[in-house]
């Protein structure tokens, strides 16, 4: 079996493609994770505790549905290129107005806000990329497109590593207004989906396509909640756990940071890849059974290498599992809501699994600030399920669209 790809069957305009959406949902994802970063430092500015801080991630993790809901079916109506842009603008101007807040409820107003325009970018970046490229390169693509996840959060930890001490919170927003920079490009380089295209193809009432195949959307739903558990159990408290429970410094954070961001990116370029040959939900069930004996050392090593060790390894089994999402969901979306189902399941489990970053910090008050039980619990049971749901579930690799 090769798991080489040859990119030279992509042309031109499928390369622009795949680059916009790509970097659209890089700076996405380094929005998000650039509050992750400041929580000690924002409960500080504000003078309440972490806890009360992290009720802004859970805040953005609800509103992200509502995001994928309204950009989706505008989506589905209007071409996945003028919303895509739309919704580009809509989150870095959120992004930028954090850097102002004066208090911490404006704050949860505007992380709310910035939750919505998120939860609209994924589902209508990978709409317009899968169904521009070629069947074969399904696979690679969408593990390159999901670590644009990983990338972003690469990017807030090389920015906290080297440049918090100098911009303080406020800086770290103001670096989330250059995604309106991608607005340019994809006007003038990225053409609209063809498939979306098709004359008099009109969009699928949502409803009742949602009542036609409710038993591929429960499964989904319940599959991105569990993936959303192992995500973000085991990324958005990490680097508080780093800072509070092991006492590094903001650098030495930032710096085990982008190492397990580049576990992130070669486990989801790999396993992605590999999701051609082995099948979607096999090869999701593998990598999420393989979190399971990294655990110990990811969450309970005391060194900075075995700790860095850890959360490499760690990052390349959970991002590995989530390369293969978002072909999966692509390929299980009827035509007709392919903009806007792929990206509220996905969101919809986001917002079940939102209250992961207070339940985990929850966790480690009751047990005297120790972060790594509530990292290690979460992070097991999520694996557990991802690799039930997926490895039991339903699945329509190579299925042509259009």
């Amino acid at each position: 079996m090769s798991i080489i790809v040859d990119l030279r069957a992509l042309t031109a305009a499928q390369k622009h493609t795949v680059t916009a959406s790509l970097l659209a949902w890089t700076f996405d994802a380094f929005d998000f994770f650039v509050l992750v970063f400041i929580l000690k430092p924002l409960a500080t500015s504000f003078n309440v505790s972490v806890k009360n801080v992290a009720i802004a991630i859970t805040l953005t993790l609800i509103a992200r549905p509502f995001g994928a809901l309204l950009f989706g079916r505008l989506a589905d109506h209007f071409g996945r290129r003028p919303i895509l842009m739309i919704n580009i603008l809509c989150y870095s101007l959120f992004e930028l107005a954090s850097a102002f807040a004066p208090s911490l409820a404006v704050m949860l107003i505007l992380r709310t806000l910035y939750g919505v325009a998120m939860g609209g970018m994924w589902g209508v970046a990978t709409s317009l990329t899968f169904e521009a490229i070629p069947i074969r390169l399904r696979g690679f693509v969408s593990g390159l497109l999901q670590q644009g996840y990983a990338l972003g959060y690469l990017i807030a930890a090389a920015i906290f590593a080297l440049l918090f001490r100098h911009i303080g919170w406020r800086g770290m927003f103001l670096f989330g207004t250059l995604p309106i920079l991608l607005i340019p490009y994809i006007w003038f380089c990225v053409p609209e989906s063809s498939v979306w295209g098709v004359p008099h193809r009109k969009p699928s009432n949502l409803r009742a396509t949602l009542r036609g195949h409710w038993r591929v959307v429960v499964f989904m739903v319940l599959l991105m909640t569990g993936f959303n558990f192992l995500s973000h159990g085991t990324q958005d408290l990490y680097p508080t756990f780093l800072s509070v429970q092991r006492h590094f410094s903001p650098g030495m954070v930032g710096s085990i940071a982008i190492i397990y961001n580049i576990g992130a990116i070669l486990g989801g370029l790999t396993f992605g890849t590999l999701s051609q040959h082995w099948g979607r939900g096999r090869t999701i069930a593998i990598a999420a059974l393989l979190v399971l004996p990294i655990i110990p050392l990811w969450a309970f090593s005391s060194t900075p290498a075995l700790l860095a060790l850890g959360a490499f390894l760690m990052q390349v089994m959970v991002q590995g599992a989530w390369g293969v999402v978002p072909v999966h969901l692509n390929e299980l979306s009827p035509e007709g809501v392919r903009g806007t189902l792929p990206g509220l399941v996905y969101q919809l489990g986001n917002m079940l699994a939102a209250i992961n970053a207070t339940l985990q910090a929850g966790i480690a008050e009751h047990h005297h600030g120790n972060y790594a039980i509530g990292l290690a619990v979460v992070a097991g049971v999520a694996a557990l399920v991802v690799a039930s749901v997926a490895g039991l579930g339903k699945e329509a690799k190579d299925v042509r669209f259009g």
